[in-house]
């Protein structure tokens, strides 16, 4: 096992706005708020969804490609050194401009679905 699922992470304008709607439809509550970062939590207070805001969001359509989906899940990591070793060797690739900062790194998937590797000091909580 490299990890284990952290969060769903999903793009839009307004984190703050859009997270209104995900606490309704899936029973959450707000953890963290800063404007551009929403998490939000279940009853046990693991954090189960994150919204970030995006500049220049182009709203997603369904079944069209030059209109994809827009997010990304994070997995948690006991060492970011180790997992990035593994999740490479599995065909991941490290994305460009990446800084590496303690806490987490950003890959894309074989086919170029963008995930992040985190440990508890990248969560921000």
């Amino acid at each position: 096992m490299i990890g284990s699922l952290y969060t769903v992470v999903i793009d839009c304008p307004d984190p703050v706005e859009l997270a209104g709607f995900y606490e309704k439809l899936l029973s959450l509550s707000r953890q963290k708020e800063t404007g551009d970062f929403v998490v939000l939590q279940n009853a046990a207070g693991t954090p189960v969804v994150a919204l970030q805001r995006v500049d220049g969001f182009q709203r997603p359509r369904w079944m069209d490609s030059a209109r994809p989906q827009h997010m990304h899940v994070d997995v948690m990591v006991a060492n970011l050194d180790t997992a990035e070793a593994q999740v490479l060797a599995l065909g991941a690739t490290l994305l460009d401009g990446s800084d590496k900062p303690i806490g987490y790194r950003v890959y894309e998937d074989p086919v170029g679905h963008p995930f992040c590797l985190v440990t508890p000091e990248g969560t921000g909580l």
